[in-house]
């Protein structure tokens, strides 16, 4: 793969546990898997806004309660956030209008159990942690960090008469023998980007030690991986959002799950250069 370099770009205080975050008009939106609130950040004015999705939100709710928000993405003007659905409760989908402030809560769950029936995946191996729609479908990241080690895309038609669901199983490389999972994805043209990360441990639910994280490539009409480098062995990257794009390089944001009740995130830059 290209080279790269990522560095410490800055520390946004008021969120911890960061899941995953958007780049949009001079702003961050970020989620926490720990959270209830979709966090906005000026990155010119260093100002966070807190915007609760529900009544009485946290920052930091007890595991067995959360709602694991894990994927958001940019549809049009709206955000869309996925609960992980690794539970009963995290089925949550929210769509937050960002030119209005609207806020519009869904409960996914009768979908993503079409796909666990589908795909024979059980209720404790559902983990989906990114998503991005394109020309109206919709694609799922499902980390395999269960049992089955079931990693893979899944995708359909965003319409409500057809949801015929696909899914693409990928392997992906292994740090120290534990095999890499996927943690976040972009789509940037006809290249999926996606974040990946080792975890020692065989549970949806329960946190392992982190082993590292990696960053690939797929490309999007073949669904093949084509390429993906190791860039940390102590982060577990959780979020993937592109932040600049020019001939011979791209720059990403990445935000990291550290597990933690502290409300602290590191953002990172992440650039990538063409070998030439």
């Amino acid at each position: 793969m290209e080279k790269f370099q990522l560095t410490l770009l800055f520390k946004i205080i008021g969120i911890g546990s960061a899941s995953g975050l958007v780049y949009h008009d001079e702003k961050l939106y970020l989620i926490s898997d720990n959270s209830a609130f979709l966090y906005e950040y000026s990155i010119p004015t260093e100002k966070l806004n807190k915007i609760p999705l529900v009544e009485n939100a946290q920052d930091n709710i007890a595991k067995k309660d959360k709602p694991d928000f894990e994927a958001i993405t940019l549809k049009g003007n709206d955000l869309v956030l996925l609960g992980s659905g690794s539970t009963q409760n995290r089925n949550m989908i929210c769509n937050y209008s960002i030119p209005t402030g609207k806020i519009q809560k869904n409960d996914i769950g009768s979908i993503y159990q079409i796909i666990k029936q589908k795909f024979s995946i059980t209720d404790d191996e559902l983990n989906i942690e990114g998503l991005f729609v394109d020309d109206n479908t919709i694609y799922f990241f499902q980390r395999g960090n269960g049992a089955s080690g079931k990693n893979a895309i899944i995708f359909a038609k965003d319409t409500p008469t057809d949801q015929k669901f696909e899914l693409v199983s990928f392997d992906l490389p292994k740090i120290k023998n534990v095999s890499a999972t996927f943690t976040d994805a972009v789509l940037v043209n006809d290249t999926i980007y996606f974040l990946a990360s080792a975890e020692d441990t065989t549970s949806t639910y329960l946190d392992g030690e982190v082993l590292g994280s990696i960053i690939g490539t797929i490309d999007l009409k073949t669904m093949t991986l084509t390429g993906s480098v190791q860039i940390s062995a102590t982060n577990k990257f959780e979020g993937l959002t592109l932040y600049k794009q020019s001939k011979n390089e791209i720059e990403f944001l990445l935000c990291e799950d550290t597990d933690s009740d502290v409300l602290e995130s590191d953002i990172y830059k992440l650039v990538i250069r063409d070998k030439a």
